[in-house]
Order: structure tokens, then C-alpha cells, then sequence
């Protein structure tokens, strides 16, 4: 059958749909193929987009990189990366980005300084609320925390440089009702220097 109905069709029985980068047909200096691209975006279940290897492999000791926007679509992400972290053994970064800061011109210097502290707050505890009671579930993964005023596209694939995996959700906050693939996870499909895991919440209604 043709590649994505026949794949798509089997992972609602799947835990994990794993593809490479190229298929047949693949354009030399294309860095995703279109049958990657759509089966990151109509998958019943996670999806593991896995380009060829650099020399030498991918690094065994590195992290695993975790984006988490804050909203309930990166849920899966987070269960999937501790899992992973816990049978790897090995660190979670859990990368958390935010960019809306509105600068009145009449306040000061240091009121500006003073607002941007808050909101840096608010997002750390933001942060920690998305990674309470996973933890606690896995004592044994050393989670490193990264908030910083950043895209998301960019602080993942900077701390996903040395990564032996990055994982996102399919959707996060700004998401489109009704958009197949959110466009952090759309981006990374194309430049994610390690292998990629988009966790797509199991129950997410999805256009046919």
C-alpha cells in the first residue's frame, strides 16, 4: 500500500512509529522527506524521526532534551522524556522559553529590569508546575532546569547540540484548532541535530 495511509493506519495499534529522515526518492540536500513529514503530523502515536548518524554515532552520554511550553499538549513530551531519561540513565533538560515582554517607554531602566525579573519568575514556577510529580515518579533521573528568554526553536537546538534525543509535543500554546503539527515541532523535524521524538497525546482528535 501507499507508505503513509498503510503506516498511519497501524499506529493506532503502535507505541512508537519510527522513520528515517530520506526514503526512496529522497532530493539530495533535502533534510526531511515529504513521507517523514506527514507521518510526524497524522501518527496515532509518538513519532521518532531519526536522520543518519554523524561519525562516530550519536553521543551515549549525552542528555535528553525536553521542550515543555506549559500547556497540557507537552504532557506527553514529559512522560516520555523521564521514561526514557530513567531507562538511558542518563540527565533530562528540561528547556522552558518565553518571549512576551511588552516595554512601556516611560518606565525606567530598572522598572523594565524589575518586570522582566517577575515574568522570568512566573515562567520558572511555570516550569515547575509541568514537572511536579514526575520526580517524584522517577527519584532517579537528574533533571537540569533551562528558563530563558528565547525561541523555542532556537534554545533546543542549542542545548540539543550535544543531545542523544530531543523530544517535543505536537502542539503547544498559540497552537491552531485543527493544525496537524505545531510549528516548534514542524521546525525541528527539519533541523534537529539528534534523533527526534514528536509525543503526540493519544487522544488528540486529528482531520482526516
Amino acid at each position: 500500500g501507499e507508505p503513509v495511509p498503510t503506516l498511519v493506519d497501524r499506529t493506532s495499534r503502535a507505541a512508537l512509529l519510527v522513520v528515517g529522515s530520506h526514503g526512496l526518492g529522497g532530493f539530495t540536500g533535502m533534510l526531511v522527506g515529504s513521507t517523514a513529514i506527514a507521518l510526524a503530523a497524522r501518527a496515532r502515536c509518538p513519532v521518532a524521526v531519526v536522520r543518519a548518524a554523524p561519525l562516530g554515532g550519536w553521543p551515549a552520554d549525552g542528555p535528553i532534551v525536553v521542550g515543555i511550553d506549559g500547556s497540557p499538549a507537552s504532557e506527553e513530551a514529559i512522560a516520555f522524556a523521564f521514561h526514557e531519561a530513567s531507562l538511558r540513565g542518563c540527565e533530562l533538560v528540561a528547556v522552558h522559553t518565553w518571549n512576551e515582554v511588552f516595554i512601556d517607554t516611560e518606565l525606567s531602566f530598572e522598572r523594565i529590569a524589575f518586570d522582566t525579573t517577575v515574568l522570568r519568575e512566573h515562567e520558572r514556577e511555570l516550569l515547575a508546575q509541568r514537572l511536579a510529580g514526575w520526580q517524584e515518579k522517577y527519584p532517579d533521573v537528574r533533571v537540569h532546569r533551562v528558563v530563558e528568554q528565547n525561541r523555542p526553536v532556537r534554545a533546543l537546538l542549542e542545548h540539543g547540540a550535544d543531545a542523544q534525543l530531543i523530544l517535543v509535543g505536537s502542539r503547544g500554546r498559540g497552537g491552531l484548532a485543527g493544525t496537524l503539527l505545531g510549528s516548534t515541532s514542524q521546525a525541528l523535524v527539519h533541523y534537529a541535530p539528534c534523533p527526534l521524538i514528536i509525543a503526540r497525546p493519544r487522544d488528540e482528535e486529528r482531520e482526516r
